[in-house]
């Protein structure tokens, strides 16, 4: 794996997912999701896990150096990690909020198609001007 494609795309996966996240769930959903004071630093440290995790993925081992392939891998990769990280959030409720579930299912497929766009798009960039 070239560890120089890995960071710098895992960063700009990590960015986007930060501004996805501001605009979906901290402007669009905030009410519908109960709004409340959120913990940058955590909220942060979770964008960049993700934009490593989609790296390690895209770049690690699929190889992927395009935007529409990595977005392609990116809903994917949504689609799991929504259900994983909905699930165990509406396994702490007494009743499953359902609506939530499918709401945040569907920004998290959004974000992970996005965010995996980039991550490919980057390491597509980085791979032609380290062969030239």
């Amino acid at each position: 794996m070239n560890m120089k494609n890995f960071v710098l795309a895992g960063i700009a996966g990590g960015i986007t997912d930060f501004l996805l996240g501001w605009v979906l769930y901290g402007i669009v959903f905030y009410d519908f999701f109960g709004g409340g004071e959120p913990n940058m630093a955590m909220i942060t440290g979770g964008c960049f896990s993700f934009g490593f995790l989609m790296s390690y993925i895209l770049v690690g081992l699929a190889g992927i150096t395009s935007f529409a392939k990595g977005a392609r891998a990116g809903v994917g990769i949504g689609i799991l990690t929504g259900l994983m990280s909905n699930f165990f959030m509406r396994g702490m409720e007494a009743e499953p909020n359902w609506q939530q579930f499918g709401v945040d299912l569907i920004i998290c497929v959004i974000i992970g198609a996005l965010v995996g766009g980039v991550v490919g798009a980057v390491n597509g960039k980085l791979s032609k001007t380290s062969e030239a």
